[in-house]
């Protein structure tokens, strides 16, 4: 892609919402134990229609969430306002399944900033960082050590340091290192995309195709 492309792609997606700099985020959070979670189960299908990024929060885990007449299953934990937060925390192997970007989308949209799991499908992780949400991977016993405290105390908080790659459950101290691809790191960290971090260098692009000896 060159920077003329980029600039072509940017046009088109100025109704997106531009993405937050992430540098540390301490929250309550919203524990969810359920392993395998799949894209369907994050945002059915049925819902994929639109073609911007606003309005999937309303719909994110659907059929848990609602009934067939659409009200609240009040014992799906969204629908329980003792829990709420900016971090999503979710049993093993989150975001399997379809590739599907809205689920991603959906995530973001309802608000979750960071979503910690003990593993991610690997699709649904690079969606999460390509549009803000910290998807952070913790050792099994860290996440059930996270699932016991918020059901000892919904109001426990974490806090996500992206720059030193920390989480830390901030009531015991306790606290893991996780792994990020250093790109993405500086991306989050810097509130930009790929598009916008090509955009930084439009000038040394366009010096490139101007004395590069082949053309297409």
């Amino acid at each position: 892609m060159f920077a003329s492309d980029a600039l072509s792609i940017r046009s088109r997606t100025l109704t997106y919402p531009k993405m937050k700099q992430f540098k540390t985020v301490t929250s309550t959070y919203i524990p969810l134990p359920i392993e395998n979670v799949d894209t369907d189960q994050i945002i059915p299908a049925r819902f994929l229609k639109a073609t911007t990024r606003e309005g999937f929060g309303e719909n994110l885990f659907a059929d848990w969430r609602y009934d067939e007449a659409g009200n609240p299953k009040q014992e799906f934990i969204l629908n329980d306002s003792t829990y709420q937060g900016e971090i999503l925390v979710a049993g093993k192997n989150f975001g399997s399944g379809s590739s599907r970007e809205h689920a991603a989308w959906a995530v973001a949209d309802y608000g979750f900033r960071v979503v910690i799991s003990s593993f991610f499908a690997d699709i649904f992780q690079n969606n999460a960082l390509n549009n803000g949400i910290l998807p952070v991977v913790v050792s099994p016993d860290f996440l059930n050590k996270l699932f016991r405290a918020s059901k000892e105390n919904p109001k426990h908080t974490l806090t996500v340091n992206l720059e030193k790659q920390t989480v830390c459950l901030d009531s015991s101290g306790c606290t893991e290192v996780f792994a990020i691809n250093p790109y993405k790191k500086q991306c989050l960290l810097q509130g930009m995309d790929d598009i916008d971090l090509l955009l930084l260098n439009q000038s040394k692009i366009e010096t490139y195709e101007k004395v590069r000896p082949w053309s297409y």
